[in-house]
This record gives C-alpha cells, structure tokens and sequence, in this order.
C-alpha cells in the first residue's frame, strides 16, 4: 500500500471522507477505495460518502457496486438528479437498459437544463 492511501488508526470519518476525495480528484480510484470504503462503513446514511464510493466503483468498472451506492442515495433521496444520472449510467453499463432509462429519465426530469442528462436519456431512447 502506498504511502498515501495508508490508513491511520481511529481516523475520523471527515478525515477518511477527504482522503477519499483527494484520492478521487487526482485520479487515484484504487486508493480512493479503501478509505471511502470505511467511511461508508462507518456512516452508510450519508450520502456524500455514498456518491463518492459510487463515483470511485464506476471509475474501476465495478458497475453493480456503483449502482448499488446510487441506489441506496436515490432511495433515501428520491429527488437527487444526480443520483439518478449516475445510477443510470451505472445501470447501462451492467446492461441493464431498462432501469437505466428510468433513472436517466428522471434526471432529465428533475434537471431539464442539463444537457448531459438528455443525451444520456437519448442514447437509450
């Protein structure tokens, strides 16, 4: 394990959360797993770790987990237009079209002036 996805003991769960962004923004989706992963552990309501987490599985191409992280935001809340654009796009890459196209639809709904929703929606149209 490198140096900076080492995790210190007893780290608290912004800390872990930080990291894990840091992690994400540089490009670094394997470490950015492990201390997401934990903070997710620790506090599985929050959502903001949970999109994280989710963002870090689609970057690896482990799409079913990625849902699933989209899904528990989307089910604790419904109105997320993001969640729903990137359960959607999870949900085509595992193939299925049909859920996705539901959540790549109420995106669009939710968020009609982001064009990046409608063309999503489109391409499974």
């Amino acid at each position: 394990m490198s140096e900076r996805a080492e995790q210190p003991r007893d780290e608290s769960l912004y800390s872990l959360y930080r990291r894990g962004i840091e992690l994400l923004e540089d490009g670094d989706f394997e470490h950015a797993k492990g201390p997401l992963e934990e903070a997710a552990r620790q506090a599985p309501e929050k959502s903001s770790v949970r999109e994280a987490l989710g963002r870090v599985y689609f970057r690896t191409r482990d799409y079913k987990r990625s849902a699933e992280e989209f899904e528990a935001i989307v089910a604790s809340h419904p109105v997320d237009d993001y969640a729903h654009f990137c359960l959607g796009r999870a949900l085509t890459k595992t193939g299925e079209t049909k859920r996705a196209r539901h959540h790549l639809t109420m995106a669009s709904n939710l968020r009609p002036d982001r064009r990046d929703y409608r063309i999503y929606r489109e391409r499974l149209a």
